[in-house]
């Protein structure tokens, strides 16, 4: 779309359900003129398109942006029809396969537990079950599955040179993603979490080298959740005494 309409293309977000709506109807600048900014509102309304108005005046807007018609247009117009249709229906089956892992999910045991922790939605917290192999039988001790995770740095002293810690070359990648992507999550809801992310941020800490840290210190305590069957308790924050 950028060669024929790149107004349109500057308007919205496309990773987004409802502009691909928008595309698989109207994607000229003549196509969008002509239907008008009514009858265009009613129309993405029509298909379920939140903030109808909204989108339709940001379209238009770009459809008056440009009049001349360049030469990519017909074929690049019919291009971006089939690949918003293509992007839809992949959208739809990926929700529908959410919706049977979420469904799976709530069946196993540990389900209710695990939600309880922040940052774990359904979908994380099955990944993170099926890469554990369902329960914490397959790990002695939260030290394992932290090293399956890649989570435990190994030393690789030589020599002289010692302190010299690096990730486990022989690990879970699927299990050290959903564990960064959770504490990750969990920032937005945890103060503990959040907490701790700061600190090891004034520590000098990289964003990624703080967020591994505190998903490591999340595995201590999702460890001892799914041991006991007990649900996440936030911690209180600590209280620093003031001088009289």
């Amino acid at each position: 779309m950028l060669e024929y309409f790149p107004a349109l293309e500057r308007a919205f977000d496309y990773s987004k359900q409802a502009p691909l709506v928008l595309l698989g109807g109207y994607q000229t600048p003549e196509g969008i003129r002509r239907i008008g900014l009514a009858r265009l509102t009613g129309w993405l309304r029509k298909r379920g398109c939140r903030n109808s108005a909204k989108m339709a005046e940001k379209a238009l807007i770009a459809a008056n942006s440009q009049h001349t018609v360049l030469p990519t247009q017909t074929t690049g117009s019919a291009l971006v029809v089939r690949l918003a249709g293509q992007i839809s229906t992949l959208d739809a089956e990926i929700a529908g396969i959410d919706a049977q892992i979420t469904d799976l999910f709530g069946k196993h045991d540990s389900a209710d537990v695990l939600l309880t922790m922040p940052g774990f939605g359904p979908v994380l917290a099955a990944t993170f079950l099926a890469n554990i192999g369902g329960n914490l039988d397959a790990f002695d001790s939260v030290d394992r599955l932290a090293s399956v995770a890649g989570l435990a740095p190994v030393p690789r002293d030589s020599g002289r040179i010692s302190g010299n810690l690096h990730r486990p070359r022989r690990f879970n990648r699927r299990l050290l993603r959903t564990c960064y992507l959770a504490a990750l999550s969990s920032l937005k809801n945890s103060a503990a979490s959040r907490t701790y992310y700061d600190r090891k941020r004034g520590e000098g800490k990289s964003h990624k080298q703080a967020l591994i840290a505190l998903a490591r210190r999340r595995i201590n305590v999702l460890w001892a959740m799914l041991r006991d069957h007990t649900i996440y308790q936030e911690p209180m924050p600590r209280i620093t005494a003031q001088a009289a």
